[in-house]
């Protein structure tokens, strides 16, 4: 079986969204694009304006990664106008946002009033508490990697609503398969249907995979 990578970098991947860099040409695997916080410099209109050229391929699925770093020196200011033109451009051609958030996820939450689209916070890691924050305004996560050693994110994985989540490997070198079999051993089900309410969940994202 094939199991669908709801976020990753890897341009060998067939079955996925694959994080799909600018100045990269484009793949003819289903993608997302957008720019990440970390990429946000006095050119950021220009280089949104390619963005958007690109989002309207049929092969673009969602919009992102992009959103909020605390961690970084873009001012957060300019960050959060860059986050909200990328929010504002996904109402407009209807497609979901993949967002990176570090450190703001409190900041993040306002941004839900003016999507129109679904939001999902890729490569949750963080305390359960956060977790049931973004759950109640309605943000989809997308788990990674650290689901394979932290107790504390496998407990929160437990409880978390399947038709919620997603399941990712990001830019983590390590198999998508490890992942599934490990949650779907906490969630005491099997990877089949595990993955089949991951696909629905792509779904109701509105995206055809």
């Amino acid at each position: 079986m094939i199991l669908f990578d709801f976020h990753h970098h890897n341009r060998e991947n067939t079955y996925g969204i694959y994080n799909l860099e600018p100045k990269e040409i484009v793949t003819e695997k289903k993608y997302s694009v957008g720019i990440h916080p970390k990429d946000i410099d006095e050119n950021w209109e220009e280089n949104f304006e390619k963005i958007k050229e690109i989002s309207l391929l049929p092969n673009c699925v969602a919009i992102g990664e992009c959103g909020l770093d605390g961690l970084i020196s873009v001012n957060e200011n300019l960050q959060k106008k860059v986050f909200e033109n990328h929010i504002l451009w996904a109402n407009q051609i209807k497609k979901p946002v993949i967002i990176h958030c570090v450190k703001r996820f409190s900041e993040i939450i306002p941004f839900q009033k003016i999507a129109e689209i679904p939001l999902v916070i890729h490569g949750f890691n963080k305390k359960k508490t956060i977790a049931d924050e973004m759950l109640k305004y309605g943000f989809y996560l997308s788990f990674g990697k650290s689901v394979l050693h932290s107790l504390s994110l496998q407990s929160i994985l437990k409880e978390f609503p399947l038709e919620k989540m997603f399941l990712e490997t990001d830019d983590a070198n390590f198999n998508i398969e490890e992942l599934y079999q490990k949650t779907a051993e906490i969630k005491g089900i099997s990877i089949e249907n595990l993955h089949n309410n991951i696909l629905k969940n792509i779904e109701s994202l509105s995206i055809k995979i």
